[in-house]
């Protein structure tokens, strides 16, 4: 036991270390980092070697080279640090090693993540009965989702699918926007949808469903929507689209992975108005919610479709209906919504508000300053999304990989409407105004470069 707790203990020192310097470290490792990396070249052993030095081996090779992620510099993929409630909730969970599937298996787990539940539709302001069911990411929480479209459509015209199966189903019509998420077209691709089945909304100019130009809707299709189209971080138009929806009897999915977290603010609400009509809804915690990686949430208005479409129960392991096995993929899974319910509880209502509303000015004077160092902002910037470019292509490729290679910053490359940009995404908690500004003076000096480099030449 002494052994175990000092390599526990090591960790934890270990750890500290890298968060303690993790706002002066490179956000994307140098070249150096990158060949440590070798040194995990190794032969399988025969004879185990010591756990000391694998965790030294992980440390001393392997941070050099991970991204910042953690960091305030980090504008990539609209992902947040790690809150320090939830990764020390994550490390308490990691002694416990519960498998968290039913009560039975860990009560513990079981009251925390109801807890959660409640609190997440209280903060989300969804109807207060849902299910909830706490997975891995936004695609395997919208298959969870859609899995349960499909087979509450069917069941609605007379057809049960758990009996008869998808040789003999009739067809079901899912109608995605014309900038629908991958995840989503992944999901639906495992569910046996193809591309050429889906019926396309085209969208206006900002990236939102254009109403006027919806798909014919009826009582067997699901209509998936979008909360922060995931360049613009635009919204659909939920009231309208929703109100036709419910005329035809279909089924709205919303895919809200960081947007539906604007539900939170009160100056970014009204671009969700309506959107708690839905029927499913699916939002991440390791986006906007900072908790750690591996965190998102499924959330179905009726309990029954959730729980039907995702059941596992077998005679030795009998759970609720409201058992996590039962709203998600995982039979043994991990107790994710204790890092939920430890971010809501370190935040309140208000915390979370304040940090939706805090990225959202950040973005806001990015895309001013940027502006004035002359690149366009494509989008209006209605949330914690920029999409920018310069002059042309091959410039705006240019500052992304110097900045890459600055180690200052991180953020991806993109396309819009056919002409290359880059994206960034304002989410960590521990990004500052300062580190803003840092971002604005870096980017501004690079263009200026490429703009000096192109007159000599």
């Amino acid at each position: 036991m002494a052994t175990e707790l000092a390599l526990y203990a090591d960790a934890a020192r270990r750890g500290a270390a890298y968060l303690e310097g993790v706002s002066g470290r490179r956000v994307f490792p140098d070249q150096q980092g990158l060949d440590g990396l070798r040194a995990f070249d190794e032969g399988l052993p025969a004879f185990g070697l010591s756990p000391e030095s694998t965790l030294a081996l992980l440390d001393e090779s392997g941070s050099p080279a991970t991204v910042a992620t953690n960091g305030p510099r980090y504008f990539g993929f609209v992902v947040g640090a790690a809150l320090p409630a939830a990764a020390a909730a994550e490390r308490l969970m990691l002694a416990w090693d519960q498998g968290a599937a039913l009560h039975v298996a860990s009560p513990v787990s079981a009251r925390i993540e109801a807890v959660a539940s409640s609190w997440l539709l209280e903060v989300l302001d969804l109807p207060r009965s849902s299910a909830v069911g706490f997975g891995t990411s936004s695609t395997a929480c919208g298959l969870t989702c859609l899995a349960a479209a499909r087979r509450s459509v069917l069941l609605k015209a007379g057809f049960d699918l758990d009996v008869l199966g998808i040789a003999q189903c009739p067809e079901v019509k899912v109608v995605v926007s014309e900038k629908v998420h991958v995840t989503v077209l992944k999901a639906l691709r495992i569910l046996g949808f193809g591309r050429s089945q889906l019926l396309i909304a085209p969208v206006d100019g900002e990236g939102r469903i254009d109403l006027d130009r919806l798909p014919p809707l009826d009582a067997t299709t699901i209509l998936c929507l979008q909360a922060g189209e995931v360049n613009t971080g635009e919204f659909d138009p939920f009231g309208p689209l929703i109100a036709r929806a419910r005329e035809a009897g279909a089924w709205v999915h919303v895919d809200g992975a960081f947007g539906l977290w604007a539900r939170a603010s009160a100056t970014r609400r009204a671009l969700t108005e309506g959107i708690d009509l839905a029927d499913s809804w699916t939002v991440d915690g390791h986006k906007w919610l900072n908790t750690p990686y591996d965190c998102a949430m499924a959330i179905c208005r009726d309990p029954e479709a959730l729980a039907g479409a995702m059941n596992s129960d077998a005679a030795y392991a009998v759970g609720s209906a409201d058992a996590q096995k039962n709203l998600t993929l995982e039979f043994s899974r991990r107790a994710r919504g204790i890092p939920v319910w430890a971010v809501l509880r370190s935040l309140g209502t208000v915390g979370v508000a304040e940090l939706v509303d805090r990225h959202c000015r950040q973005a806001l004077r990015l895309a001013g300053g940027l502006r004035a160092a002359g690149f366009e902002v494509v989008n209006r910037v209605v949330l914690n999304q920029l999409v920018v470019r310069a002059a042309d292509d091959a410039q705006t490729n240019a500052v992304r990989i110097a900045a890459e290679r600055s180690g200052e910053l991180w953020f991806g490359s993109t396309s819009w409407n056919g002409r290359a940009a880059f994206r960034l995404s304002v989410s960590s908690w521990r990004t500052t105004d300062g580190d803003i500004e840092r971002a604005i003076e870096l980017l501004a000096k690079l263009l200026g470069e490429l703009h000096s480099h192109h007159t000599a030449v």
